[in-house]
């Protein structure tokens, strides 16, 4: 079970390497990605909070990432963080996400991508429930729900 220790050390000195890589080209994913999701995946953007229903729904499943599919959360691992934002307590395997120092807007904090295509997936921070007091506060439009 990671931990914010743990966090704090693969962003600093990278995540432990992906099962696979997808590298394309910036011109492929926007010929994939609805404008919206390219926004939040490829761009970093953010969806607006309590913009979808994925935040009130917790139905058995998993989680992939929006743009390549790789399997990135259990919906076991899913709560209701009253933040408007779906968020998990734990990834699917240590190697799912990677993490990156984000000092944008005044203070630091840890960003969230897909460890396999480098898609901008939110950020992880640590006052989520025990016991890894994690909370993966995801943007709706950067998961895709695969039936469990």
């Amino acid at each position: 079970m990671l931990n914010w220790s743990d966090i704090l050390v693969f962003a600093r000195e990278g995540a432990p390497a992906p099962d696979r890589r997808d590298e394309r080209s910036d011109e492929e994913w926007q010929a994939v990605l609805s404008p919206e999701r390219y926004h939040v995946l490829r761009q970093a953007g953010t969806e607006r909070p309590f913009s979808s229903e994925m935040c009130s729904k917790f139905e058995p499943g998993l989680y992939g990432c929006g743009a390549c599919g790789t399997l990135l959360f259990d919906a076991q691992e899913k709560f209701e963080s009253g933040t408007g934002w779906p968020s998990f307590t734990q990834p699917v395997a240590e190697n799912a996400v990677a993490y990156h120092l984000d000092n944008s807007y005044g203070w630091e904090r840890i960003e969230a991508v897909c460890n396999c295509c480098g898609s901008h997936l939110g950020h992880v921070f640590p006052d989520g429930p025990a016991p890894s007091g994690l909370r993966y506060c995801m943007n709706a439009l950067a998961l895709e729900r695969v039936k469990g």
